[in-house]
């Protein structure tokens, strides 16, 4: 192929953790988060190195051994809601430790904020593009 039609080179791409590693990333991810912090589980599987891999995270978390004590409580859905059914236990368990970090949630599982000091735009979805 002439020079002038040769594709440029690309930089190569880090391999992305698999199998036990993306747990693993997966779960040092949701212990990094502070109290009054809330990422999306899109979110988290971002900074874990797994872009696009939400219901990942999500799976992550429910194998996620409870000796690990992860604070799960402060991932919420890309709507910023809580994702387990409404009325669960879980999900009543959720919301009364997202409200005991200073958050408001309404009956649905629906953060409102900027609560507790942190704007959760940010917190969730991360900073707004650049324009």
């Amino acid at each position: 192929m002439p020079a002038s039609r040769q594709r440029p080179e690309q930089e190569p791409q880090p391999a992305m953790p698999s199998g036990a590693d993306a747990l693993e990333a997966i779960w040092r991810v949701v212990a990094a988060l502070a109290p009054g912090e809330v990422a999306s589980y899109g979110e988290v599987a971002r900074r874990a190195g797994l872009p696009g891999r939400a219901r990942l995270a999500a799976r992550a978390l429910r194998l996620a051994p409870e000796a690990l004590q992860l604070p799960w409580h402060r991932v919420v859905a890309a709507g910023g809601r809580i994702a387990l059914p409404p009325g669960s236990s879980g999900f009543r368990l959720q919301r009364s430790r997202l409200l005991a970090e200073g958050h408001r949630v309404d009956a649905r599982g629906r953060l409102a904020g900027p609560t507790a000091g942190i704007d959760l735009d940010a917190a969730v979805w991360g900073p707004p593009p650049a324009r």
